[in-house]
Protein backbone atom coordinates (compact mmCIF):
# COMPACT_ATOMS: atom_id res chain seq x y z
CA UNK A 1 0.00 0.00 0.00
CA UNK A 2 2.72 2.46 1.28
CA UNK A 3 4.50 1.75 -2.44
CA UNK A 4 1.25 2.63 -4.23
CA UNK A 5 0.72 5.96 -2.27
CA UNK A 6 4.12 7.17 -2.96
CA UNK A 7 3.39 6.30 -6.70
CA UNK A 8 0.28 8.33 -6.97
CA UNK A 9 1.88 10.72 -5.04
CA UNK A 10 -0.18 10.65 -1.64
CA UNK A 11 3.21 9.77 0.96
CA UNK A 12 5.80 12.16 0.80
CA UNK A 13 9.16 10.47 -0.23
CA UNK A 14 9.91 11.27 3.39
CA UNK A 15 8.01 8.41 4.54
CA UNK A 16 11.05 6.23 3.88
CA UNK A 17 12.44 4.39 7.19
CA UNK A 18 15.73 6.24 6.97
CA UNK A 19 16.96 4.25 10.23
CA UNK A 20 16.29 0.93 8.47
CA UNK A 21 18.23 2.62 5.07
CA UNK A 22 21.09 3.74 7.60
CA UNK A 23 21.70 0.36 8.64
CA UNK A 24 21.72 -1.03 5.46
CA UNK A 25 23.78 1.92 3.99
CA UNK A 26 26.69 0.71 6.52
CA UNK A 27 26.63 -2.48 5.79
CA UNK A 28 27.08 -2.30 2.31
CA UNK A 29 29.75 0.40 2.96
CA UNK A 30 31.66 -1.57 4.92
CA UNK A 31 31.57 -4.49 2.91
CA UNK A 32 32.92 -1.90 0.26
CA UNK A 33 35.92 -0.88 1.99
CA UNK A 34 36.90 -4.11 3.00
CA UNK A 35 37.63 -5.01 -0.67
CA UNK A 36 40.91 -3.98 -1.28
CA UNK A 37 40.69 -2.60 -5.15
CA UNK A 38 43.84 -0.60 -4.73
CA UNK A 39 44.72 0.77 -7.85
CA UNK A 40 47.76 0.37 -8.98
CA UNK A 41 47.35 -2.55 -9.46
CA UNK A 42 43.64 -2.60 -9.71
CA UNK A 43 41.65 -5.72 -9.04
CA UNK A 44 38.11 -4.19 -8.55
CA UNK A 45 36.39 -7.43 -9.45
CA UNK A 46 35.22 -8.70 -6.00
CA UNK A 47 33.89 -4.92 -5.31
CA UNK A 48 32.10 -4.94 -8.79
CA UNK A 49 30.89 -8.60 -8.23
CA UNK A 50 29.55 -7.33 -4.93
CA UNK A 51 27.64 -4.16 -6.17
CA UNK A 52 26.01 -6.70 -8.93
CA UNK A 53 24.93 -9.32 -6.55
CA UNK A 54 23.21 -6.73 -4.69
CA UNK A 55 21.59 -5.03 -7.28
CA UNK A 56 20.04 -7.97 -8.83
CA UNK A 57 19.17 -9.61 -6.09
CA UNK A 58 16.70 -6.88 -6.16
CA UNK A 59 15.18 -7.37 -9.55
CA UNK A 60 17.28 -4.50 -11.03
CA UNK A 61 19.31 -6.27 -14.68
CA UNK A 62 22.71 -5.38 -14.88
CA UNK A 63 25.13 -5.42 -17.89
CA UNK A 64 29.49 -5.75 -17.23
CA UNK A 65 31.68 -4.42 -19.16
CA UNK A 66 35.44 -5.46 -19.09
CA UNK A 67 38.23 -4.31 -21.65
CA UNK A 68 41.11 -5.43 -18.74
CA UNK A 69 40.88 -8.38 -17.07
CA UNK A 70 39.37 -8.17 -13.16
CA UNK A 71 38.69 -4.45 -13.86
CA UNK A 72 34.59 -4.43 -14.46
CA UNK A 73 32.89 -1.49 -15.09
CA UNK A 74 28.98 -2.64 -14.07
CA UNK A 75 25.86 -0.51 -15.14
CA UNK A 76 22.06 -0.73 -13.92
CA UNK A 77 19.27 0.80 -15.54
CA UNK A 78 15.96 1.37 -14.00
CA UNK A 79 13.62 2.30 -17.57
CA UNK A 80 11.15 5.53 -17.17
CA UNK A 81 9.02 6.59 -19.34
CA UNK A 82 11.34 8.23 -21.61
CA UNK A 83 9.64 12.01 -21.67
CA UNK A 84 12.88 13.07 -20.32
CA UNK A 85 16.11 11.75 -20.91
CA UNK A 86 18.35 10.27 -18.74
CA UNK A 87 19.94 10.35 -15.72
CA UNK A 88 23.55 9.34 -14.98
CA UNK A 89 25.11 7.97 -11.70
CA UNK A 90 28.34 6.94 -10.86
CA UNK A 91 31.25 6.28 -8.77
CA UNK A 92 34.76 4.46 -8.76
CA UNK A 93 35.41 0.93 -7.07
CA UNK A 94 39.22 1.32 -7.29
CA UNK A 95 41.36 3.31 -4.77
CA UNK A 96 44.57 4.24 -4.44
CA UNK A 97 47.09 2.41 -2.76
CA UNK A 98 48.57 2.17 0.75
CA UNK A 99 51.37 1.73 3.13
CA UNK A 100 49.91 -0.29 5.71
CA UNK A 101 52.32 0.77 7.84
CA UNK A 102 51.29 4.22 8.31
CA UNK A 103 47.70 3.34 9.07
CA UNK A 104 46.54 3.32 13.12
CA UNK A 105 43.45 0.86 11.75
CA UNK A 106 43.48 -1.57 8.93
CA UNK A 107 43.50 0.13 5.53
CA UNK A 108 40.69 -2.26 4.35
CA UNK A 109 39.20 -2.89 7.68
CA UNK A 110 35.98 -0.43 7.72
CA UNK A 111 36.80 0.03 11.51
CA UNK A 112 33.65 2.36 12.92
CA UNK A 113 35.43 4.59 15.88
CA UNK A 114 33.90 7.27 17.34
CA UNK A 115 31.02 8.24 15.42
CA UNK A 116 33.56 7.79 11.98
CA UNK A 117 34.34 4.77 9.35
CA UNK A 118 37.91 4.65 9.04
CA UNK A 119 39.61 3.65 5.80
CA UNK A 120 41.05 3.29 2.20
CA UNK A 121 37.99 4.87 0.01
CA UNK A 122 35.56 6.02 2.66
CA UNK A 123 35.42 9.48 0.92
CA UNK A 124 37.12 8.50 -2.88
CA UNK A 125 35.32 6.98 -3.98
CA UNK A 126 33.34 4.00 -2.31
CA UNK A 127 30.80 6.58 -0.69
CA UNK A 128 29.50 7.65 -4.23
CA UNK A 129 29.16 4.27 -4.89
CA UNK A 130 27.54 2.87 -2.12
CA UNK A 131 24.95 6.36 -2.15
CA UNK A 132 24.44 5.40 -6.02
CA UNK A 133 23.40 1.79 -4.99
CA UNK A 134 21.51 2.73 -2.30
CA UNK A 135 19.14 5.51 -4.47
CA UNK A 136 19.02 2.61 -7.52
CA UNK A 137 17.44 -0.10 -4.45
CA UNK A 138 15.00 2.43 -2.67
CA UNK A 139 13.38 3.71 -6.21
CA UNK A 140 13.32 0.01 -6.94
CA UNK A 141 11.40 -1.19 -3.56
CA UNK A 142 9.29 1.94 -3.49
CA UNK A 143 8.52 1.41 -7.56
CA UNK A 144 8.98 5.41 -7.65
CA UNK A 145 7.67 5.90 -11.06
CA UNK A 146 10.13 7.69 -13.51
CA UNK A 147 10.27 10.21 -16.57
CA UNK A 148 13.95 9.43 -16.89
CA UNK A 149 15.63 6.67 -16.67
CA UNK A 150 18.35 6.46 -13.42
CA UNK A 151 21.74 4.48 -15.06
CA UNK A 152 24.40 3.33 -12.13
CA UNK A 153 27.70 2.96 -13.31
CA UNK A 154 30.11 1.47 -10.96
CA UNK A 155 33.46 2.05 -12.88
CA UNK A 156 37.28 1.15 -12.34
CA UNK A 157 40.38 2.87 -13.08
CA UNK A 158 39.50 6.43 -11.51
CA UNK A 159 42.78 6.51 -9.58
CA UNK A 160 45.14 6.41 -13.09
CA UNK A 161 43.82 3.91 -15.69
CA UNK A 162 41.17 5.39 -17.27
CA UNK A 163 41.80 3.62 -20.38
CA UNK A 164 39.92 0.37 -18.26
CA UNK A 165 36.95 3.11 -17.30
CA UNK A 166 35.27 5.75 -18.48
CA UNK A 167 37.82 6.12 -21.39
CA UNK A 168 36.34 2.68 -22.21
CA UNK A 169 32.97 3.08 -21.16
CA UNK A 170 32.50 6.49 -23.59
CA UNK A 171 34.44 5.29 -26.36
CA UNK A 172 32.78 1.77 -26.99
CA UNK A 173 29.93 1.66 -25.11
CA UNK A 174 28.39 5.34 -24.44
CA UNK A 175 24.90 4.74 -25.14
CA UNK A 176 24.48 2.67 -21.97
CA UNK A 177 25.42 5.76 -20.09
CA UNK A 178 24.28 8.35 -22.67
CA UNK A 179 22.45 10.93 -20.21
CA UNK A 180 21.36 14.70 -19.79
CA UNK A 181 22.46 14.62 -16.31
CA UNK A 182 24.96 12.93 -14.25
CA UNK A 183 26.19 12.84 -10.67
CA UNK A 184 29.64 12.36 -9.46
CA UNK A 185 31.91 12.64 -6.88
CA UNK A 186 33.12 16.36 -5.44
CA UNK A 187 33.76 18.17 -2.45
CA UNK A 188 30.68 17.33 -0.58
CA UNK A 189 29.56 19.74 2.18
CA UNK A 190 31.94 21.65 4.24
CA UNK A 191 32.28 21.63 7.90
CA UNK A 192 34.63 24.03 9.89
CA UNK A 193 34.97 23.77 13.81
CA UNK A 194 32.25 20.94 13.83
CA UNK A 195 29.62 23.45 12.08
CA UNK A 196 28.53 23.13 8.51
CA UNK A 197 29.48 26.07 6.74
CA UNK A 198 27.78 25.35 2.68
CA UNK A 199 26.88 22.85 0.48
CA UNK A 200 29.74 22.48 -2.66
CA UNK A 201 28.24 21.45 -5.90
CA UNK A 202 31.10 21.26 -8.14
CA UNK A 203 29.93 22.30 -11.78
CA UNK A 204 33.45 22.20 -13.35
CA UNK A 205 37.15 21.25 -13.04
CA UNK A 206 40.89 22.05 -13.90
CA UNK A 207 42.48 19.50 -16.68
CA UNK A 208 45.61 17.76 -15.70
CA UNK A 209 47.83 18.34 -18.31
CA UNK A 210 51.52 17.73 -16.90
CA UNK A 211 54.64 18.64 -18.08
CA UNK A 212 58.53 17.74 -18.56
CA UNK A 213 61.54 19.53 -18.56
CA UNK A 214 64.20 18.64 -19.97
CA UNK A 215 67.72 20.02 -19.56
CA UNK A 216 70.24 19.06 -21.54
CA UNK A 217 74.58 19.96 -21.67
CA UNK A 218 77.75 18.21 -21.72
CA UNK A 219 78.54 16.02 -18.75
CA UNK A 220 81.47 16.63 -16.88
CA UNK A 221 83.98 15.79 -13.75
CA UNK A 222 82.36 16.91 -10.68
CA UNK A 223 85.60 18.91 -9.88
CA UNK A 224 85.13 21.14 -12.62
CA UNK A 225 82.00 23.12 -12.59
CA UNK A 226 80.55 24.13 -16.11
CA UNK A 227 77.92 26.70 -16.29
CA UNK A 228 76.32 24.82 -18.99
CA UNK A 229 75.91 21.98 -16.36
CA UNK A 230 72.06 20.51 -17.29
CA UNK A 231 71.28 20.61 -13.32
CA UNK A 232 72.06 24.81 -13.27
CA UNK A 233 70.15 24.91 -16.26
CA UNK A 234 66.90 22.91 -14.92
CA UNK A 235 66.85 24.35 -11.82
CA UNK A 236 66.58 27.80 -13.28
CA UNK A 237 63.99 26.91 -15.01
CA UNK A 238 62.16 25.20 -12.47
CA UNK A 239 62.55 27.96 -10.37
CA UNK A 240 61.37 30.98 -13.29
CA UNK A 241 57.98 28.33 -14.53
CA UNK A 242 57.24 28.33 -10.48
CA UNK A 243 57.42 31.96 -9.64
CA UNK A 244 55.72 32.52 -13.19
CA UNK A 245 51.49 33.61 -12.50
CA UNK A 246 49.27 33.19 -15.75
CA UNK A 247 46.39 35.60 -16.08
CA UNK A 248 43.58 35.49 -13.36
CA UNK A 249 40.91 33.68 -15.61
CA UNK A 250 37.13 33.52 -13.28
CA UNK A 251 34.86 31.36 -14.76
CA UNK A 252 31.03 31.72 -14.59
CA UNK A 253 31.42 28.90 -11.65
CA UNK A 254 34.33 30.42 -9.83
CA UNK A 255 32.86 34.08 -9.98
CA UNK A 256 29.71 32.72 -8.41
CA UNK A 257 32.05 30.81 -5.70
CA UNK A 258 33.58 33.75 -4.38
CA UNK A 259 30.42 35.35 -4.36
CA UNK A 260 28.79 33.34 -2.40
CA UNK A 261 31.61 32.38 -0.16
CA UNK A 262 32.58 35.81 0.67
CA UNK A 263 28.69 35.94 2.28
CA UNK A 264 29.65 33.41 5.33
CA UNK A 265 33.17 34.64 5.27
CA UNK A 266 34.83 36.96 7.92
CA UNK A 267 34.91 40.84 7.15
CA UNK A 268 38.89 40.47 6.03
CA UNK A 269 38.69 37.26 3.90
CA UNK A 270 35.11 38.86 2.48
CA UNK A 271 37.02 41.78 1.48
CA UNK A 272 39.70 39.98 -0.20
CA UNK A 273 37.20 37.48 -1.88
CA UNK A 274 35.18 40.36 -3.43
CA UNK A 275 38.31 42.64 -4.09
CA UNK A 276 39.60 40.14 -7.02
CA UNK A 277 38.44 41.93 -9.40
CA UNK A 278 38.49 45.52 -10.51
CA UNK A 279 40.16 46.45 -7.80
CA UNK A 280 43.18 48.06 -7.28
CA UNK A 281 44.27 45.81 -4.59
CA UNK A 282 44.15 42.61 -6.76
CA UNK A 283 47.40 41.45 -7.24
CA UNK A 284 48.52 42.19 -3.25
CA UNK A 285 45.06 40.08 -2.53
CA UNK A 286 46.39 37.33 -4.85
CA UNK A 287 49.67 37.68 -2.93
CA UNK A 288 48.25 36.91 0.50
CA UNK A 289 46.40 34.34 -1.04
CA UNK A 290 49.18 32.25 -2.64
CA UNK A 291 50.60 31.89 0.64
CA UNK A 292 48.02 31.98 2.90
CA UNK A 293 44.76 30.16 1.01
CA UNK A 294 46.66 28.46 -1.23
CA UNK A 295 43.30 26.02 -2.06
CA UNK A 296 41.27 29.12 -2.69
CA UNK A 297 44.30 30.56 -5.17
CA UNK A 298 43.99 27.79 -7.27
CA UNK A 299 40.51 29.11 -8.08
CA UNK A 300 42.00 31.56 -9.95
CA UNK A 301 44.12 30.20 -12.81
CA UNK A 302 46.06 27.48 -14.08
CA UNK A 303 48.60 25.97 -11.85
CA UNK A 304 51.80 24.92 -12.21
CA UNK A 305 53.61 22.52 -9.55
CA UNK A 306 56.87 21.00 -9.79
CA UNK A 307 56.47 17.66 -8.26
CA UNK A 308 59.33 15.14 -9.44
CA UNK A 309 63.69 15.55 -10.12
CA UNK A 310 65.90 13.10 -11.86
CA UNK A 311 69.32 13.60 -12.78
CA UNK A 312 72.59 11.94 -11.85
CA UNK A 313 73.66 8.88 -11.40
CA UNK A 314 77.47 9.80 -9.56
CA UNK A 315 78.11 12.09 -7.25
CA UNK A 316 81.25 13.23 -8.95
CA UNK A 317 79.95 13.08 -12.47
CA UNK A 318 77.97 16.74 -13.85
CA UNK A 319 75.20 14.81 -15.52
CA UNK A 320 74.41 15.43 -19.50
CA UNK A 321 70.81 15.46 -18.61
CA UNK A 322 68.29 16.42 -16.06
CA UNK A 323 64.32 16.36 -15.77
CA UNK A 324 61.32 17.90 -13.63
CA UNK A 325 57.89 16.67 -13.82
CA UNK A 326 55.40 19.64 -13.81
CA UNK A 327 51.64 18.96 -12.40
CA UNK A 328 50.08 21.62 -14.77
CA UNK A 329 46.09 22.10 -14.30
CA UNK A 330 44.39 23.86 -16.84
CA UNK A 331 41.71 26.48 -15.72
CA UNK A 332 38.54 25.96 -18.10
CA UNK A 333 39.15 27.77 -21.30
CA UNK A 334 43.08 27.38 -21.10
CA UNK A 335 44.76 25.63 -24.02
CA UNK A 336 47.30 23.37 -23.45
CA UNK A 337 49.60 23.55 -26.21
CA UNK A 338 49.71 27.87 -25.80
CA UNK A 339 49.77 27.39 -22.10
CA UNK A 340 53.24 25.97 -23.00
CA UNK A 341 54.29 27.98 -25.32
CA UNK A 342 53.89 30.36 -22.69
CA UNK A 343 56.32 28.31 -20.71
CA UNK A 344 58.99 28.04 -23.27
CA UNK A 345 59.34 32.11 -23.48
CA UNK A 346 58.81 32.10 -19.64
CA UNK A 347 61.90 29.64 -19.34
CA UNK A 348 63.65 31.49 -22.19
CA UNK A 349 66.28 28.68 -22.50
CA UNK A 350 66.14 26.70 -25.96
CA UNK A 351 68.30 24.49 -24.02
CA UNK A 352 65.51 23.39 -22.10
CA UNK A 353 62.87 21.20 -23.48
CA UNK A 354 59.25 21.89 -22.99
CA UNK A 355 56.85 18.34 -23.59
CA UNK A 356 53.86 16.99 -22.65
CA UNK A 357 53.67 13.41 -20.27
CA UNK A 358 51.01 11.78 -21.93
CA UNK A 359 49.04 9.94 -19.28
CA UNK A 360 45.44 8.60 -19.31
CA UNK A 361 43.21 11.45 -20.88
CA UNK A 362 40.98 13.72 -19.31
CA UNK A 363 39.55 15.92 -21.59
CA UNK A 364 38.83 19.61 -21.35
CA UNK A 365 35.43 20.66 -21.05
CA UNK A 366 32.63 23.34 -20.34
CA UNK A 367 31.77 24.02 -16.51
CA UNK A 368 28.03 22.60 -16.25
CA UNK A 369 25.11 25.29 -15.75
CA UNK A 370 23.65 27.13 -12.86
CA UNK A 371 20.64 27.93 -14.34
CA UNK A 372 18.89 24.92 -15.39
CA UNK A 373 16.46 22.27 -13.97
CA UNK A 374 19.42 19.67 -13.01
CA UNK A 375 21.21 22.50 -10.69
CA UNK A 376 17.90 23.59 -9.29
CA UNK A 377 16.88 20.41 -8.42
CA UNK A 378 20.44 20.34 -6.35
CA UNK A 379 19.55 23.24 -4.44
CA UNK A 380 16.47 22.51 -3.16
CA UNK A 381 17.56 19.39 -2.33
CA UNK A 382 20.43 20.68 -0.17
CA UNK A 383 17.72 23.08 1.46
CA UNK A 384 15.63 20.38 2.64
CA UNK A 385 18.59 18.01 3.64
CA UNK A 386 21.01 20.39 4.86
CA UNK A 387 18.56 23.48 5.87
CA UNK A 388 20.11 26.86 6.91
CA UNK A 389 23.47 26.55 4.87
CA UNK A 390 23.84 27.53 1.41
CA UNK A 391 24.53 25.75 -1.67
CA UNK A 392 27.78 27.35 -3.53
CA UNK A 393 29.18 26.29 -6.82
CA UNK A 394 32.60 24.60 -6.79
CA UNK A 395 35.59 24.26 -9.12
CA UNK A 396 37.39 21.15 -8.43
CA UNK A 397 41.31 21.28 -8.77
CA UNK A 398 41.66 17.68 -8.37
CA UNK A 399 40.29 15.63 -11.53
CA UNK A 400 37.60 13.50 -12.03
CA UNK A 401 35.51 11.47 -14.47
CA UNK A 402 32.73 13.82 -14.81
CA UNK A 403 34.89 15.45 -17.62
CA UNK A 404 34.58 12.69 -19.99
CA UNK A 405 31.27 12.93 -19.58
CA UNK A 406 30.91 16.86 -19.56
CA UNK A 407 32.81 16.60 -23.07
CA UNK A 408 29.97 14.31 -24.35
CA UNK A 409 27.51 16.77 -23.41
CA UNK A 410 26.39 15.70 -20.21
CA UNK A 411 25.96 18.59 -17.50
CA UNK A 412 27.75 17.01 -14.36
CA UNK A 413 27.54 17.94 -10.97
CA UNK A 414 30.02 16.47 -8.13
CA UNK A 415 28.65 16.01 -4.73
CA UNK A 416 29.61 13.83 -1.76
CA UNK A 417 29.34 13.68 2.40
CA UNK A 418 29.96 16.37 4.52
CA UNK A 419 33.99 16.90 5.28
CA UNK A 420 35.63 18.82 7.91
CA UNK A 421 38.06 21.26 6.88
CA UNK A 422 40.78 20.37 9.56
CA UNK A 423 41.12 16.88 8.22
CA UNK A 424 42.67 16.96 5.31
CA UNK A 425 45.83 19.06 7.42
CA UNK A 426 45.22 16.47 10.16
CA UNK A 427 45.71 13.37 7.58
CA UNK A 428 42.38 12.33 7.71
CA UNK A 429 41.43 13.08 3.99
CA UNK A 430 41.19 11.63 0.58
CA UNK A 431 44.36 9.95 0.21
CA UNK A 432 45.49 9.91 3.19
CA UNK A 433 46.74 7.39 5.32
CA UNK A 434 43.65 7.90 7.95
CA UNK A 435 41.42 8.14 5.67
CA UNK A 436 37.78 8.54 7.22
CA UNK A 437 34.11 10.06 6.81
CA UNK A 438 31.53 10.65 9.65
CA UNK A 439 28.67 8.42 9.99
CA UNK A 440 26.00 10.92 10.27
CA UNK A 441 27.97 12.76 6.95
CA UNK A 442 27.50 9.62 5.06
CA UNK A 443 23.91 8.91 5.77
CA UNK A 444 22.84 13.02 4.73
CA UNK A 445 24.95 12.47 1.99
CA UNK A 446 22.93 9.19 0.75
CA UNK A 447 19.63 11.29 1.37
CA UNK A 448 20.53 14.27 -0.43
CA UNK A 449 21.35 12.02 -3.44
CA UNK A 450 18.19 10.19 -3.29
CA UNK A 451 16.42 13.61 -3.37
CA UNK A 452 18.26 14.99 -6.26
CA UNK A 453 17.28 12.06 -8.42
CA UNK A 454 13.65 11.69 -7.30
CA UNK A 455 13.22 15.28 -7.79
CA UNK A 456 14.76 14.76 -11.54
CA UNK A 457 13.50 11.77 -12.55
CA UNK A 458 9.81 11.10 -11.02
CA UNK A 459 7.07 10.71 -13.35
CA UNK A 460 5.33 14.26 -13.03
Amino acid sequence: MIRLLIAIGLVPLAAQDWKAIEAETIKHFQTLIRFDTSDPPGREQEAADYVKQVLEAEGIATKTFTVAKGRPNIVARLKGTGKKRPILILGHTDVVAVDAKKWKHPAFGAVREGGYVYGRGTIDDKDNVVGSLMTMLMLKRLNVPLDRDVIFLAESGEEGHTRVGIQYMVGAHYSEIDAEYCLGEGWGAVREGGKLRYVAIATTEKTPYRAQLIARGPAGHGSKPLTTNALLRLSRAVTKVSEYRPPLRLNDTTRAYFEKIATISSPEDAARFNGLVNSAKTESIQDWMQVNDPANYALLRTTVSPTILQAGYRSNVIPSEAQATLDVRLAPGDNGPAFFEELRKVIGDPSVEVTRLIQDIRPASPPSALDNEAYRAIEAASRKVYPGVPAIPTMMTGATDMANLRAKGQACYGIGPALDVEDGPLGFGAHSDQERVLESALHDYVRFQYEIVVSLAKAQ
